[in-house]
């Protein structure tokens, strides 16, 4: 685009279609939330270093001292807006057209949709994906399949529409401003609060966010200075931005409460984000050699961290006057094999009960065919909208409920596990799939962090498995090696370069004497070297 204001470059093909979004009043909106707020973003993830490096030292994670006053002051949140006072179930996916309809219209109370851990940043992706929200807050989306035959259209009654944009540790190569790729949280975020936050108001709604990955309830602020910022300069009311923070770090599950008064104006509450959250422990606790967790299928929400946590979110959202939600169930419904799916069906029950009975004011799905089971529950134990006024006043947690290893075993189909969803995930994200279905578990970024951030820690701490094998490099290589060797005939060539690509990543993630941040970060200069502009 020639038209761009001074300092922007979009090194991507921008079509007629694309110019919509990323026109130049656009980009001089993103443009000056970058210059304002880029530097800052910069010296939070320099913290993230430091702090890091401290962990490693031995220091633990803990409640702050500095900010004991906030803890204990007497504060709340903004009244919650009328649509949102009942969340009970909530829907998340991708930004693609087809979704988007069915999951607005899947009967959940709210859908997020999903630019981070469900979606491979590709600028196709990303600008379709702002298109398709764009029109489906106009109600102007349809889709027509056309391997089916089948249309798509928004039904009249819809779930409110949240925005989840990526973590701050992601910048938006695709664009840069200075001659610097910006912000990729900035860029999510600025596209839809320019082009939707009037429409949102003016239909009854709101422009709402969903933020991941923060670790400090310093990220938070930095969020809401850029909330005020945004509103300024479109002339939004100030508090018409409201966001739902992702308790999904160690750290983050110590400043709940600093999180909530930070965003308080504009907040919508706090989630339990349980699979970046049990990644997030063994990332951040990576320097203890005495910390190992077992399966990842024995980490459950039961376990005493877990729970702790959860029900910390709980308390500290309801003493706020804010909700808490509880998390994701992976589980999607099994159509080949009824006595399967009736299984994973219970353990949904199970999961959501247990949620409903601890007070989380609603719960996630994966699937439009597992809204209806987390309905039953929480339309069961939640007739009101919402269970703030339950407080949980007698519960409290301790940095070493909140620390507790969990016990169990490592197997060896827990560690072929880990490799196959790996795999099988990072191949689709490198071929821009950025949520996929494996052995009956409705996958993300999440859940595939988890799988290579327990094969480090296996090797790196000295775990054996249950057998008394243990576990190294060459016995990771060799499984990898064996599940390439299995998906080979199944697949054509061009996917299983996919698989092959993927697996070289993986080696070098598990083989790295330091651990390796997030997977996504090398996984996205491999999908910028391939991409392919149509």
């Amino acid at each position: 685009m020639s038209n761009l204001p001074s300092g922007i470059k979009i090194i991507a093909p921008v079509s007629s279609e694309f110019a919509e979004i990323v026109s130049p009043d656009a980009m001089a909106f993103l443009a000056n939330l970058q210059r304002k707020f880029g530097a800052r973003r910069k010296e939070l993830l320099a913290a993230r270093v430091a702090r890091q490096a401290r962990l490693d030292g031995g220091e633990k994670p803990d409640f702050l001292a500095e900010t004991k006053h906030i803890r204990e002051g007497k504060w709340r949140c903004a009244p919650i807006p009328a649509d949102l006072q009942d969340r009970r179930v909530e829907i998340t996916g991708p930004v693609d057209r087809k979704m988007i309809i069915n999951a607005l219209n899947s009967g959940s109370y709210v859908f997020m949709a999903d630019f981070e851990d469900s979606s491979t940043p590709l600028w196709k992706n990303l600008i379709e994906g702002q298109i398709n929200l764009r029109d489906a807050i106009r109600r102007v989306i349809s889709f027509e399949d056309e391997k089916t035959g089948k249309s798509y259209k928004l039904n009249e009654k819809t779930a409110v529409l949240f925005v989840r944009a990526r973590g701050w540790h992601m910048v938006e190569q695709h664009v840069l401003v200075d001659d610097e790729p910006m912000s990729a949280s900035i860029f999510d975020f600025g596209l839809y609060f320019f082009h939707n936050a009037k429409e949102l108001l003016a239909r009854g709604s709101g422009p709402y966010f969903y933020l991941p990955k923060m670790e400090s309830h310093l990220e938070a602020r930095l969020w809401n200075e850029i909330f005020v910022e945004a509103q300024n300069t479109l002339g939004v009311p100030q508090g018409s931005i409201r966001a739902t923070c992702l308790i999904e770090t160690i750290l983050a599950t110590f400043e709940m409460d600093e999180f909530l008064y930070e965003l308080r104006d504009h907040s919508a509450g706090l989630n339990c984000g349980r699979w970046d959250y049990i990644f997030s422990y063994i990332k951040k606790l990576a320097g203890d050699r005495s910390i190992v967790l077992p399966d990842r299928s024995q980490v459950t929400m039961t376990t005493h961290f877990m729970r702790s946590y959860s029900k910390l979110c709980i308390k500290t959202c309801h003493n706020r006057e804010i909700h808490a939600m509880g998390g994701m169930s992976a589980y999607i419904p099994i159509k080949s094999d009824p006595v399967a799916n009736e299984k994973a069906l219970s353990q949904v029950r199970a999961d959501k009960e247990r949620e409903a009975v601890d007070g989380h004011d609603g719960t996630w799905v994966a699937h439009p065919g597992l809204v209806p089971v987390a309905l039953e529950v929480f339309n069961r134990v939640m007739p009101q909208p919402n269970q703030i006024d339950k407080k949980l006043s007698d519960f409290e947690a301790t940095a070493a409920d909140l620390l507790e290893v969990p016990q169990g075993e490592i197997t060896e189909a827990g560690l072929r596990q880990n490799v196959a969803v790996g795999l099988g995930y990072v191949e689709a994200w490198l071929r821009g799939i950025g949520c996929v279905p494996l052995f009956n578990l409705m996958e993300d970024a999440a859940t595939a962090e988890i799988s290579r951030a327990q094969l480090w820690q296996w090797v790196h701490h000295g775990a054996a498995l249950q057998d008394g094998r243990k576990v190294t490099v060459d016995l990771c290589d060799q499984v990898i090696d064996e599940e390439l060797a299995k998906v080979k005939p199944s697949v054509e060539p061009e996917r299983y370069a996919a698989y092959e690509r993927a697996a070289a990543l993986m080696r070098n993630l598990i083989r790295s004497d330091r651990f390796i941040e997030f997977l996504t970060l090398p996984a996205y200069d491999e999908v910028l070297k391939t991409e392919v502009f149509a």
